[in-house]
């Protein structure tokens, strides 16, 4: 077996047992995310880590202010096929569009592409022995999840990303 996916493998062990872990806690806010590639800085919503743990719930904070993960297949989105769109549930900003949602088998909510990519940005997470791209929300900073090289076409990226960062609008 290729070391990747034995590190795949222990790492899905370890999240599913543990729920929601902090893989990270990285002491601190994120003043001011950096500008999506091409994109102007708009309005950025920034509170103190003690600020956020005030408003969000403890399973919101633990995932989105600290990157940690839900348990795969727990999430209320992983399995929601109405037509919306999906927001940032700390900020409320538009992320994804239920047009470029799919079901990867992972469990988790999987887009092929952003709804909106001025309020998402990525960044080289090496976390967990392993390389991935983190996905954080351009406005508030909060960690959604990741994206991967492994999604159907015709972008080939799967964004995976937690419920709990997720509010769903449904279309009218």
């Amino acid at each position: 077996m290729d070391t990747g996916r034995w590190r795949r493998m222990v790492l899905g062990a370890v999240l599913f047992a543990a729920g929601v872990t902090a893989a990270y806690s990285g002491g601190g806010t994120i003043a001011q995310p950096p500008a999506v590639e091409g994109k102007p800085m708009g309005q950025k919503v920034i509170k103190s880590e003690e600020e956020w743990r005030k408003v969000l719930t403890p399973e919101q904070f633990a995932v989105c202010r600290q990157k940690g993960t839900e348990r795969a297949f727990t999430g209320k989105y992983s399995d929601n096929h109405e037509k919306g769109i999906y927001r940032c549930s700390v900020c409320g900003a538009e992320l994804f569009s239920s047009d470029a949602k799919f079901d990867s088998g992972t469990g988790w909510p999987s887009f092929w592409e952003p709804g909106n990519k001025e309020n998402i940005q990525t960044e080289d997470d090496s976390s967990l022995f392993m390389r991935r791209t983190e996905v954080r929300c351009a406005v508030c900073g909060s960690h959604l999840g990741h994206v991967f090289n492994d999604g159907p076409a015709p972008t080939g990226l799967r964004y995976c990303m937690n419920s709990v960062c997720l509010d769903f609008q449904p279309a009218k």
